[in-house]
């Protein structure tokens, strides 16, 4: 059962991989994993998880820069499709990190208890020890690697089918009922409408589940931490703790800005058939996204303006995907961008801080 527990907090976490994880390869960003947090800067990224014991794992990492082994990967729109991809994986590699986390863990109790049951009273020697945890982690790493393929494509499919085919579908039918709702203007606001609001009701779904609740937690921390260091304040839990959980880069303005850009470049589209139109949606994805990408990026930096307005949507659904953090859950954050910063540092890198 615990098992079955952690596959699917880790498959629900997945499904929110893109509402979780920030994409900007210049500026700090993070993400929230289970029971943990990712940071990373430009260049190194560092991962910090809490075990039920209390104990504080971390790993950290140098990180590549795709804008600066390829100068065309930095042009406007395809800087937003590559840094996306290159966010999603590593946001992917993180949330890997922590489920293997969870499962050693698993295990290593499992095996506790095994040995507590047959009571032989013999103390267990540090060798034996030693090679329990690599056995442990060995296997985790398998799992997690079963894990991995599993996810790939029930994300995939899941992503499709909730929020291309069946929006489509539900306009379709929708058009069939009355023909007033026929127009490609009205067809794709119907068809925009239900995707958004199967989003909306998902987002929400999962919130109610207490594991899930409780990634929104370090959601939230990694916010405050990211304000926190932005704003030039030492990293500790007072510091941090003052500040909102809602950031205007986050991933859940990104996707609910993409949502909002779809619905527009949808209707530019002059296929009438059902299954040119749910073509076109998946082929539109990479300009909807770098399109998306563009506006985040310049709502961040001008408030003021007319983009920020757009953003601001997905500012009022972190109210959902953003919870406040306990202090314990703010430490593993601030872990994670300290050792982040301390491997930029090593490794000479210069932030730009918007």
């Amino acid at each position: 059962m615990r098992f079955l527990r952690t596959y699917l907090r880790f498959l629900a976490a997945v499904q929110l991989l893109p509402a979780l994880e920030s994409g900007e390869e210049t500026l700090v960003g993070g993400q929230a994993v289970l029971e943990g947090v990712m940071m990373r800067s430009p260049h190194a990224w560092s991962i910090a998880c809490r075990k039920p014991s209390g104990e504080v794992v971390s790993m950290t990492e140098p990180l590549e820069r795709p804008s600066e082994k390829h100068k065309w990967m930095a042009w406007p729109i395809v800087r937003g499709v590559i840094t996306l991809g290159y966010a999603m994986n590593l946001g992917y590699r993180a949330l890997r990190f922590s489920a293997n986390i969870a499962i050693e863990d698993m295990m290593q109790n499992e095996a506790q208890g095994t040995a507590e049951h047959v009571g032989t009273g013999a103390p267990v020697a540090a060798e034996d020890s030693a090679t329990s945890k690599t056995q442990n982690r060995e296997k985790a790493a398998t799992l997690s690697n079963w894990l991995a393929v599993s996810n790939i494509l029930i994300s995939l499919a899941f992503f499709i089918f909730m929020y291309k085919y069946l929006p489509l579908l539900a306009a379709t039918e929708l058009k069939r009922i009355d023909p007033a709702l026929g127009g490609r203007i009205v067809f794709n606001l119907v068809d925009g409408a239900v995707r958004l609001a199967l989003f909306l009701l998902f987002i929400w779904g999962v919130s109610l589940w207490k594991d899930i609740r409780r990634v929104y937690e370090y959601h939230g921390a990694e916010h405050k931490t990211v304000f926190a260091f932005e704003n030039g304040d030492s990293l500790n839990t007072a510091n941090v703790q003052k500040y909102s959980t809602f950031h205007p880069r986050c991933g859940t303005s990104f996707l609910m800005t993409v949502m909002l850009i779809s619905i527009g470049f949808y209707m530019l589209i002059p296929f009438t058939t059902f299954w040119a139109r749910f073509a076109s949606r998946i082929a539109l994805l990479p300009v909807i996204a770098g399109v998306s990408y563009e506006i985040i990026r310049f709502a961040a930096k001008h408030r003021g303006s007319l983009f920020a307005l757009i953003t601001a949507p997905g500012l009022w659904l972190q109210r959902i995907t953003t919870q406040q953090p306990s202090d314990d859950q703010a430490e593993c954050a601030i872990v994670a961008l300290d050792h982040a910063m301390a491997l930029e540092k090593d490794r000479g890198g210069e932030l730009v801080i918007a």
